[in-house]
């Protein structure tokens, strides 16, 4: 199985800058959005979550902007079960135009089964882990995505590369 299609849209004229690039927001506005579908394919409905008490919330996200997306695009965000534990969900969602393999944008999540009366962290229902293990199952032939677990930092005085002498 491929990485599910979770979200599709067309870029809005409310989304882009003055250079008529998608604005740096909108990119996470719209991993949200396939976020809310991948719980939505998990069980997590809004009455679920109504009903339960439970939710999913945002531990840590990394976002890698790669090419431009501009005014009237229609994209469309692919997303990736990387791991997931009786509480936790690593995913890695990708945005590309539609029916395009060229990734445009990267965004790499970790997630946190919640239950809202606490808040505390939760067990995800053997329902969801089902659904969790059967996706998982599916994508195993997919390649580890190259962005997947990147740090953000300059490199010290240390990490430098050394510049070749000058010859006179």
């Amino acid at each position: 199985m491929p990485a599910l299609t979770t979200y599709t849209t067309n870029i809005l004229p409310d989304w882009v800058d003055y250079n008529g690039h998608l604005r740096d927001a909108f990119y996470l506005l719209i991993f949200s959005y396939a976020t809310d579908a991948l719980m939505d394919t998990l069980g997590l409905t809004r009455e679920s979550r109504e009903a339960s008490g439970h939710s999913l919330f945002t531990l840590e996200l990394h976002l890698n902007y790669l090419h431009e997306v501009k005014l009237g695009a229609e994209v469309e965000v692919h997303t990736q079960l990387i791991a997931h534990d009786a509480k936790r969900l690593h995913l890695y969602h990708s945005l590309h135009l539609v029916g395009d393999a060229k990734e445009l944008a990267g965004n790499e999540q970790m997630l946190l089964h919640v239950d809202l009366a606490g808040p505390h962290s939760a067990p995800f229902t053997e329902a969801t882990r089902g659904k969790l293990a059967a996706i998982h199952a599916e994508q195993t032939d997919l390649a580890r995505p190259a962005l997947l677990g990147r740090l953000i930092g300059l490199p010290t005085p240390n990490e430098q590369p050394k510049k070749a002498p000058i010859k006179p």
